[in-house]
């Protein structure tokens, strides 16, 4: 067999089988270490947890199906998805041939000087017909990788949508929390500005009957305005956590769906489980994402490829053409045409080998970037396990500091009281007290959005 024979013979081969220069895919090994630092309890993962059974309080839920329907974010990102979904159509349009049906008339006239009668003359020619136009062959699957590429370039875009899904129910529970937990600072500054001005009478009237000193009533005074600024600064706070969760919402959020004061506990899920990084990582949106994007870079270079082989189109129609439109769809006027047409690349400056060099280039940066998510994912993850291992002891001891307080602030006023203490020690247990009430606050909403961004992290929310 010639060397003709041979490359005839393998061309039909790749046009029956659908050859494909594209490289054979493999998953690159994630560059992270194979455990966590900090362990996970056993238990469903945070993947097979829907968001709707996650998070406890109905306030909370209400908030986060009002986002999913109003956020400008995630309208974007649907949007997108119908965008990368046409164009995916478009692309595999192009495996079929484009079959169009034509109908014309064409009409000339002949003035006298050029008539062979010496008279003017006007003919006219009628067609019709059916018939596709430069059809590629796929011969060495240049078409069908780029139908390939821009289905790995929609399935992309999908998981961006999912991450944005999984993202804004976090933020938005974590800007819920955050409002519930200004809102309960707001209280304790207002109860203490309240109890600040209670003490400031006590010692307003002391000081009239001579039992308290000036600086005594001093001391009082500047409790009271320091008080005052507190409760000023967390009006403002909650303000601005209203904006906040109103923003993430896209609507306003009704005065039923909001919290009063800090939830106790933001889900009665158990503790989720992180699993071995292999596992747990591949599952998250941005993850994938960054797969299909590698993907779609792989399917490039096929195409890349492919343009250094010679492409195969077809033309061919069949229809009527008749001087005479009564006799257009007889047997006589029947016309038909066939027109193969086959290219091959002998030089172009370099553009092909440029076009091929780019194609792997981008694989190589599409490889960098998948084990940049993953690296990223893994940080994420290992963060928000060694929060989780400290939170917990820092609620019992900031627990214990402010029952400690309590307990201090009741006996510097009952020494006081009798005499026995200056009113000194009695500003300074309010303080420390003031303080771990905050400081208890704070803690409690840490180990709330702990909980929420370990949910998401490990890809909670993935079902709906």
């Amino acid at each position: 067999m010639n060397k003709t024979s041979m490359s005839l013979a393998v061309a039909l081969a790749c046009l029956v089988a659908g050859c494909s220069m594209a490289p054979t895919y493999e998953r690159p090994a994630a560059p992270v270490a194979a455990n966590w630092q900090a362990g996970g309890a056993e238990g469903r993962a945070a993947a097979d947890i829907g968001w709707q059974e996650y998070f406890a309080d109905a306030q909370l839920r209400g908030v986060i199906e009002l986002a999913l329907a109003n956020n400008r974010d995630l309208r974007v990102a649907i949007a997108n998805i119908d965008k990368a979904r046409a164009q995916y159509q478009i692309q595999r349009a192009n495996l079929l041939p484009a079959v169009s049906a034509t109908a014309g008339e064409t009409a000339m006239r002949t003035p006298a000087a050029m008539s062979t009668t010496g008279q003017e003359r006007i003919s006219r020619t009628y067609s019709a017909g059916v018939g596709f136009a430069a059809y590629e062959l796929d011969v060495f699957g240049r078409v069908q990788s780029l139908k390939n590429q821009a289905l790995s370039q929609y399935l992309a875009i999908e998981e961006v949508r999912r991450s944005v899904q999984i993202s804004l129910v976090a933020e938005v529970a974590n800007a819920w929390l955050t409002l519930g937990a200004d809102r309960e600072r707001l209280q304790v500054a207002q109860a203490t500005l309240q109890a600040q001005r209670d003490s400031l009478g006590l010692a307003q009237r002391r000081y009239d009957v001579g039992s308290a000193s000036g600086l005594d009533l001093a001391q009082a005074r500047t409790s009271v305005e320091s008080a005052r600024v507190d409760a000023a600064r967390y009006t403002s706070q909650v303000a601005l956590d209203e904006n906040a969760l109103t923003l993430l919402v896209g609507a306003g959020v009704p005065a039923d769906l909001q919290p009063k004061v800090l939830v106790a506990q933001v889900t009665t899920q158990a503790e989720l489980p992180a699993g071995l990084p292999a596992e747990t990582l591949l599952r998250r949106p941005d993850v994938l994402q960054a797969e299909q994007q590698l993907i779609a870079a792989n399917a490039n270079i096929g195409a890349a490829r492919a343009a250094f082989f010679p492409r195969i189109s077809l033309t061919a129609s069949t229809g009527f053409t008749s001087v005479a439109l009564d006799d257009l769809f007889t047997g006589a006027a029947r016309t038909w045409s066939f027109a193969p047409q086959i290219s091959v690349p002998i030089f172009n400056g370099g553009a092909n080998r440029a076009n091929l060099d780019a194609a792997q280039a981008s694989k190589v940066a599409q490889v960098a970037q998948y084990e940049k998510a993953v690296q990223s994912a893994f940080r994420e993850v290992a963060d928000a396990l060694a929060q989780r291992a400290t939170l917990g002891e820092q609620f019992e001891a900031q627990s214990a500091l402010n029952a400690a307080s309590d307990d201090a602030y009741r006996l510097s006023q009952a020494r006081y009281d009798k005499g026995v203490a200056g009113y000194l020690s009695v500003l300074d247990s309010q303080r420390s007290q003031y303080a771990a009430q905050q400081g208890l606050i704070g803690t409690r909403l840490a180990l709330q959005s702990n909980r929420v961004t370990l949910y998401k992290v490990l890809g909670g929310g993935m079902k709906e």
